[in-house]
């Protein structure tokens, strides 16, 4: 099977969703004070949570994954972090009265800052994977979802199942350290399977005409589709598990309990609807994917 990482710098960035490509960075925060719900707060906040920051809920996320997190971007130009997965971390914080900050890295960086206890919490699209169990604990499902295939329209009627795309000829993109790029290896191993940081370089690449398809989480491709009439999903790809959860940091029971209630409470009293319907809306106007640094400018 023949695989290759691309690695995609782009010479300039845009406003729009897929603009901002760039290598690893380091990290940023936020405390995503836009986000405001109506959790009560001090349920959880009793003290027996322990944090690794007093006070503070450490969330790490991958800001390039609409309508799951991403920057909207205000009439001025400004980015806001945004995203219904940020939303329910404000609101998970406010539920145990914790200040939020938010950690900017690569998916794949998200993964290695729960496997290092770095981190309380990653929340970016995470699906249950039993293979990540090693370093992270799962929450309980907050947000039902899927898996797709994805093209152009153009190539709609040639790359329209497995079959189609598992041959050497036929360039398959991923997400680097995600279940897609399981589902690409599963499902399509004979292909040139591209792994690549960010969802927006697979899309940039998918509209370019370097890349024949894609496995992309089903929302996320829809959101993409808005801002983009020439993508097409063409199919459905089953996977075990429908849904997505909150990466906990391992051998901290009184978090994951904490974070499941909130959950609960979330879905109970309509915020989880809210945040999805909202996070949708924002995603389908001005948005920047990617990396900022401290001044808040694109990577």
């Amino acid at each position: 099977m023949k695989k290759r990482l691309l690695a995609i710098l782009l010479a300039a960035c845009t406003v729009m969703s897929f603009a901002a490509c760039g290598s690893s960075s380091d990290d940023t925060s936020s405390d995503s004070s836009s986000e405001t719900t109506d959790a009560s707060s001090g349920d959880s906040g009793d003290g027996t949570v322990q944090t690794v920051t007093d006070g503070k809920l450490t969330v790490a996320t991958s800001p390039d994954f609409a309508p799951y997190e991403f920057y909207a971007i205000d009439e001025d130009g400004n980015p806001t972090l945004a995203g219904f997965d940020m939303a329910l971390a404000q609101y998970i914080a406010d539920y145990m009265g914790l200040e939020l900050e938010v950690v900017t890295v690569d998916f794949d960086g998200v993964l290695s800052e729960l496997q290092t206890k770095s981190v309380d919490l990653g929340m970016a699209g995470l699906s249950p994977d039993p293979n990540r169990e090693s370093i992270m604990e799962f929450s309980d499902i907050y947000y039902g979802g899927g898996q797709s295939l994805v093209t152009t329209k153009d190539n709609a009627d040639t790359y329209n199942s497995f079959e189609s795309i598992n041959s050497p000829d036929v360039t398959v993109g991923a997400q680097t350290g995600s279940i897609q790029l399981d589902l690409a290896n599963e499902n399509s191993p004979d292909a040139d399977i591209i792994s690549l940081p960010k969802v927006t370089d697979i899309i940039s690449e998918l509209l370019a005409g370097t890349m024949d398809a894609a496995y992309i989480e089903t929302a996320v491709a829809e959101s993409y589709q808005k801002n983009y009439p020439d993508l097409e999903i063409v199919m459905d790809v089953p996977y075990d598990v429908e849904g997505s959860a909150i990466g906990v940091v391992k051998d901290n029971p009184e978090l994951l309990a904490a974070v499941n209630e909130a959950i609960a409470a979330a879905l109970e009293d309509g915020s989880m609807d809210q945040f999805v319907a909202e996070a949708s809306e924002q995603a389908a106007g001005q948005t920047y994917e990617g990396l900022l640094d401290g001044s808040g400018d694109a990577q």
